[in-house]
């Protein structure tokens, strides 16, 4: 269908307009006819979720009052054939804020939004409403407690997404007036609600990972968070602000609002009681944000490495490490008077909301796995296991932290295996006898005390170890007895696979283990339980392919000997 609008209409153009907040605002401009729509957004065709066929998107579509266009707002040309004929822009479109690719950020945030303001003075739209975020005044190190907009850009931005989106502002505001052209941005702080991609879905997917029950920071930073219909409620307020000509238009126009819900709350509370409505356990373990940071920031190396292979984004970056665990509330009294801005929904209504929207999430709605993992029963189980497979993060931490702490001091400095297990034994006694005599408790927090029966070998436990070690013995036996029968030439081939794999393990360094082997086995067993389906199905295609070729080579090595 053809972009051009009749005279009688009014159109509005939403740029990505199938994002999460852009959905509600589209489904709000048509649901109460306020303008006929028409959606720009990067994909070639639009694609309705199951939740919006036969609804008020799909009714728009059928009708004529919606139209789709693709657009990349990277591209001028593309930009002006969508804003033809358009009254009104929603500026919304923004890469996933989670991808810190400073090229990619700059190129939507930046120079797309340059594109858009010149097609819409180009073509003569007379409104246009830029969604920003309240990240342009965040320098992800000093929380916000009613920040206003009168604070300023920071020197330096908490990641690229924040950065560009505060160059991308600055250029909305500057353009007001141009051909006519009303402008202003909304800040809406921390969305939240049906529809969301992100926040809820990530949580879930945490919680099923057993990662759900920790705290980063000390768990009082405070939040404002915004119900999505509230966002588009908005928007939808700033566009009548500018459309009402007069004081108001002109108080409205060329600034900035921090759009909330007018409720902060603490933003592990907040968690807690999306967890708890899904079903799940509420975090309670506080890890300092300290400790994260070196762990994110090796995430995003990782992605920055792998992400073109075809790595998801990760959640945890250092950028996301500080949004958890500082405050940020803003004030939105200058929506309020100038826009006219007022939550329609409460935030527990909100809250109730979403959590309703996702019984797909719930934890009883889960697959469950019967027994234990395949990665898990490879390691035996209990705390290695756990241990290996992040079941417990303080746990895995703190195993890293050893092994870092063994390596710095044992292996790296090149020690003789004696001179190393004397330092070993020198750290642990020392660490023994200074625990021994540590208080009960020490600034209100109770020591823990090693019990002496840790280091007893009970009559159970050395039964079990010497049957372990007959069982391995007599394995051993009748492994050398069928070698010498001579007749099992798969069993004699894997018997040499394995002996040929141990020596090519005896040449490596303690140093290469360390170094190489010990962060390969924290992720690969991590990576096989996420993906074991995918990695198992690989694994049989193999095999069959081998047993496929195993008869064609067995006849060529062995078969002319029996033809003879």
């Amino acid at each position: 269908m053809s972009p051009a609008a009749t005279e009688t209409e009014r159109w509005c153009v939403v740029t990505g307009g199938r994002g999460f907040a852009a959905r509600h605002l589209v489904e709000m401009l048509v649901r109460y006819e306020m303008f006929c729509v028409r959606i720009a957004d990067l994909a070639p065709a639009i694609m309705l979720d199951p939740q919006e066929e036969n609804g008020v998107l799909d009714e728009g579509l059928r009708s004529g009052r919606v139209q789709y266009i693709s657009a990349d707002l990277r591209d001028k040309s593309q930009v002006v054939k969508a804003f033809q004929g358009a009254e009104v822009v929603f500026h919304m479109a923004a890469p996933d804020s989670s991808i810190n690719n400073h090229q990619l950020q700059y190129s939507v945030n930046v120079q797309g939004t340059q594109n858009v303001i010149d097609a819409c003075v180009d073509v003569g739209v007379k409104r246009l409403i830029y969604t920003s975020s309240p990240s342009v005044v965040f320098d992800g190190v000093h929380g916000i407690l009613n920040g206003t907009e009168s604070m300023a850009y920071p020197i330096k931005h908490n990641d690229s997404y924040s950065a560009t989106k505060a160059e991308g502002e600055e250029l909305i505001m500057k353009a007001n007036g141009r051909n006519g052209l009303l402008t202003c941005c909304i800040r809406p702080s921390s969305i939240f609600g049906p529809g969301d991609r992100l926040l809820v879905p990530s949580l879930v997917a945490a919680a099923r990972a057993g990662k759900s029950k920790f705290i980063i920071g000390d768990g009082n930073n405070l939040y404002d968070f915004t119900y999505v219909e509230n966002v588009a409620h908005a928007h939808v307020c700033a566009e009548r602000a500018l459309a009402s000509g007069g004081d108001v238009s002109t108080k409205a126009a060329g600034q900035a609002y921090f759009i909330t819900n007018m409720e902060p709350i603490k933003f592990w509370e907040f968690m807690s009681q999306l967890l708890d409505g899904l079903g799940y356990e509420r975090p309670s373990i506080k890890i300092p944000a300290f400790i994260m940071m070196p762990i994110a920031h090796l995430v995003e190396l990782t992605y920055k490495v792998l992400g073109p292979y075809g790595m998801t984004v990760p959640q945890l970056t250092p950028s996301r490490v500080r949004l958890l665990s500082c405050s940020r509330t803003f004030d939105s009294t200058k929506a309020k008077d100038r826009l006219g801005y007022a939550p329609v929904v409460p935030l527990q209504e909100g809250i109730r909301r979403t959590i309703d929207s996702f019984s797909h999430l719930t934890a009883g709605s889960q697959s469950k796995r019967e027994g234990p993992s395949k990665a898990s029963r490879i390691l035996g189980g209990g705390k290695v296991a756990d241990t290996l497979l992040w079941k417990d993060l303080k746990q895995t931490l703190i195993a890293i932290f050893i092994l870092i702490s063994i390596y710095y001091n044992f292996v790296a400095t090149g020690s003789t295996v004696v001179t190393a297990l004397s330092k070993a034994l020198l750290v642990a006694s020392v660490f023994l006898f200074l625990h021994g005599i540590l208080p009960e408790k020490i600034f209100g927090y109770t020591v823990e005390k090693i019990p002496a029966s840790q280091f007893h070998l009970s009559k159970d436990s050395s039964h079990d170890l010497s049957l372990s070690v007959i069982s391995s013995w007599n394995t051993t036996v009748k492994a050398l007895r069928s070698l010498c029968q001579g007749n099992d030439w798969s069993f004699f081939f894997k018997v040499v696979f394995v002996l040929l794999a141990l020596s090519l393990a005896g040449a490596i360094s303690l140093h290469s283990i360390f170094v190489i082997g010990l962060p390969i086995a924290f992720l690969a067993f991590l990576v096989y339980e996420k993906k074991e389906q995918e990695i198992d199905s690989i694994v049989v295609s193999f095999k069959s392919f081998a047993c496929k070729h195993k008869s064609d080579v067995y006849e060529k090595l062995f078969g002319s000997k029996k033809h003879d």
